[in-house]
């Protein structure tokens, strides 16, 4: 039997600010704790002992970093234009661009999301990602967060770190490079294709709890 993903980074990035504090973490903790699980799910991939293995973790990326990129584009970018104005804008088209245009986040996962591990192109094609995805969380985090953060209010701040929880719920959990990104029409085409992909998840498998620890095990040996 295998195990749907639970939301658990979303409890761990709230649970880090400890046990008696019961605010959510800042729009900025939020985010960047996706951003650190991506180089994990990798990790695992990499040091995974077997194909299945493998898969499962290749998996878990996939689900992680489609449902962060669609979350993004409907909570941090609208803030961004809301509170930077013009700078705002021009941040956001960049950041759209650096998905979907330019570096092709979204297109390189779709390349990737039912390859098998054992296919020759996977390999690079992870790398090529994983470049695409750095590159594009140093704009956010040298660019974005620090210009954003600087004018939220830290209630403000947390709103928007709970909303951006909470859409990750309810967004699509796999590559779709060919949907829109404008705000409308993103909405309704992620709460059509949303139901379609978790039916789906029912039929992949995810890491289980004994590939967590393996993984957690060959981390410590390294």
């Amino acid at each position: 039997m295998h195990i749907i993903p639970a939301s658990q980074e979303d409890v761990d990035v709230i649970q880090r600010r400890g046990a008696n504090d019961s605010c959510p973490p800042p729009f900025e903790e939020a985010i960047g704790a996706d951003h650190q699980s991506f180089d994990i799910y990798v990790e695992n991939i990499k040091s995974a002992t077997d194909d299945a293995e493998k898969i499962r973790w290749r998996n878990q990326l996939t689900w992680a970093v489609a449902r962060h990129a669609i979350s993004e584009e409907l909570t941090l970018y609208p803030a961004m234009e809301k509170w930077l104005g013009e700078e705002g804008v021009q941040l956001s088209k960049t950041d759209k661009e650096q998905h979907q245009g330019r570096l092709k986040v979204k297109e390189s996962l779709y390349e990737i999301q039912d390859m098998a591990p054992t296919d020759p192109s996977f390999w690079p094609k992870l790398d090529t990602l994983m470049d695409h995805l750095h590159h594009h969380i140093e704009h956010e985090k040298d660019e974005d967060m620090p210009r954003l953060e600087k004018l939220l209010p830290r209630a403000e701040s947390e709103a928007l770190a709970r909303s951006f929880q909470r859409t990750k719920n309810i967004v699509p959990t796999r590559s779709h490079p060919a949907a829109p990104t404008e705000y409308y029409a993103e909405s309704l085409v992620a709460l059509l294709a949303a139901p379609i992909d978790r039916l789906q998840d029912w039929l992949r498998d995810f890491p289980t709890e004994e590939d967590g620890k393996r993984a957690e095990e060959r981390r410590e040996k390294l």
